[in-house]
């Protein structure tokens, strides 16, 4: 029985870790600023036939 309430208090202290580390890691999604990549149009390399998103 103390082996389960060792794996269970480990388990939690894992996920409260990761969380924490996940929110002070500086990683975020940002947008990208098309203005800055040269000659890029959306539409100007489309072939025939496929599906652009």
């Amino acid at each position: 029985m103390i082996l389960v309430i060792a794996l269970l208090a480990l388990a939690a202290w894992a996920t409260v870790a990761t969380v924490i580390e996940l929110r002070r890691d500086g990683y975020r999604r940002t947008p990208t600023d098309w203005k800055r990549i040269d000659g890029h149009e959306v539409g100007h390399q489309a072939e025939s036939g496929h599906v652009y998103r």
